[in-house]
């Protein structure tokens, strides 16, 4: 998908494209005098060096002279010097590639895929894709790849290829073996994806990207969900590295009436407000998911709908990108991405480098982070369905997982996501080996590496579950072949 470079100029783009900034063509027409005043000083201008540096190498250098090539690598060499990794060199090709992938545009087959016990999940088949086309589904387990076996995450890199080829995988369902062709070939995914859990009558929002259509979807789910019954709403944001700040504004409107979507500054440094108008108030409870991968326009949404008073924020701090770029046309069909403006919250925080911190923090689980803002948005209880490769809370779908670890008749079940369905907190002890688990009424139970109520792996804490069940006797579950049910 091709998209018009002028739309560049009027769309704001985070973290790679920005607010447009006025003054711009007087800011041109200064630097041109001050480049005419040194020339009639009598210096010579930085463009006759580079021609100078251009025409030695063309005349001299043995290996050769592609002219276009030196300019490109001028340029980014250029930009690199300014030590600002948001500011870049694009190709029209490079520009096209972005664009499309803020977008939703993508070639492939069309999953997603996770590697953890020595096996590769399919973990979600995508809307429209050719993986939905041949017949992949949740839950398969990909064995072989054009014939190779699959032994690590790497393998997942000879699922990619070009458009208008093909891949060969050897898929393994429950008891079936099977072999399917699939055809890599481009396909678009929605930036948004909603779903209603009716125990709770709470919608749930997953917002991808702000691309360019990333409002228009997102009020089309939003009157779904409100037919539906919705009465409050959890908005994931986690992962969403940004995308045109006009949509971004546009989705907040249907948040609030009015107010104050940010602060941004330029050179001049001055904060000048942008605003919101003509909106709507959401008029119920409203959580917001984040986590490290929460960027750009995702943040300034979440420091909008935060600062205005209208979400609570659950999961973990931000990426802290707290700058906007423009996008700029060069005469040879190239651009350059340049950072113009700082930005801050409401309430006037520059989050950048530092990211925005939740109300409630749920660290690296992402189970419990959803589990957290279910109860926050008004669920009063929850159950959980989940193994290596899918999730469901009650009853409905959600795109991760639940792993469990079994050593003999033992279970162990990641703390984190017990402790989120008590809606308590965690303690470890690196000196005494020991997990403390806190109820929400303040009761405390503990667990321990030593007596193999606790397990921990890859930094995770994990506690077996007929002991927790134990110490929090209101846990229900049942374990069948490698599938946990819990609830609360």
């Amino acid at each position: 998908m091709k998209l018009n470079l002028n739309k560049l100029y009027r769309k704001a783009l985070i973290p790679m494209l920005a607010i447009p900034l006025l003054g711009l063509p007087q800011a041109a027409d200064a630097a041109a005098e001050s480049t005419n005043a040194t020339e009639t000083a009598g210096q010579v201008s930085e463009m006759e060096v580079l021609q100078e540096v251009l025409d030695y190498l063309d005349a001299y250098n043995i290996e050769g002279a592609d002219r276009d090539l030196f300019l490109e690598n001028a340029i980014r060499g250029m930009v690199y010097t300014l030590d600002d990794p948001y500011s870049d060199y694009y190709t029209a090709e490079e520009l096209e590639e972005f664009e499309d992938s803020v977008n939703q545009e993508f070639v492939g087959i069309g999953v997603t895929l996770r590697f953890t016990g020595s096996k590769l999940y399919i973990t979600d088949v995508l809307p429209g894709s050719p993986a939905g086309s041949a017949g992949l589904k949740k839950g398969d387990i990909i064995a072989k790849v054009d014939g190779e076996a699959v032994i690590s995450g790497d393998d997942i890199i000879r699922i990619q290829g070009e458009e208008n080829t093909k891949v060969l995988l050897n898929i393994i369902r429950g008891t079936q073996n099977m072999a399917i062709p699939v055809n890599r070939s481009h396909f678009s995914l929605p930036s948004v994806t909603g779903s209603y859990i009716p125990s709770g009558r709470i919608g749930y929002i997953a917002l991808s990207s702000f691309s360019e259509n990333a409002d228009k979807e997102f009020a089309a789910e939003l009157d779904k969900l409100r037919e539906a019954g919705m009465r409050s709403m959890v908005l994931d944001l986690r992962d969403n590295l940004g995308g045109y700040v006009d949509t971004a504004a546009e989705i907040v409107k249907y948040f609030m009436k009015s107010g104050t979507l940010m602060y941004t500054a330029g050179q001049s440094d001055n904060l000048e407000a942008v605003t919101i108008s003509g909106g709507q108030d959401i008029d119920m409870p409203v959580v917001i998911l984040t986590n490290e991968m929460t960027a750009s326009a995702s943040e300034i949404l979440t420091g909008a709908l935060h600062d205005n008073g209208i979400a609570t924020v659950v999961g973990t701090q931000t990426y802290g990108k707290a700058r906007i770029q423009n996008v700029f046309t060069l005469s040879n069909g190239s651009s350059l991405k340049l950072t113009v403006q700082r930005y801050l919250t409401p309430n006037r925080e520059d989050f950048n480098h530092v990211g925005l911190k939740p109300d409630i923090e749920v660290k690296n689980n992402a189970t419990a982070q959803l589990i957290t803002g279910m109860y926050k948005a008004g669920a009063r209880n929850i159950k959980l369905r989940g193994n290596a490769s899918s999730l469901s809370i009650n009853d409905v779908a959600f795109s991760g997982y639940v792993d469990t670890l079994q050593s003999g008749d033992k279970t162990y079940v990641p703390s984190r996501i017990l402790s989120a369905l008590i809606q308590g907190d965690i303690a470890w002890s690196a000196s005494t080996q020991k997990l403390t688990v806190t109820d929400r009424n303040g009761n405390k139970a503990g667990f321990t590496i030593a007596a193999k109520t606790a397990k921990l792996v890859d930094g995770e804490t994990y506690v077996e579950i007929h002991a927790f069940q134990k110490k929090f006797p209101g846990i229900k579950w049942t374990y069948k072949q490698g599938t946990i049910q819990l609830s609360k």
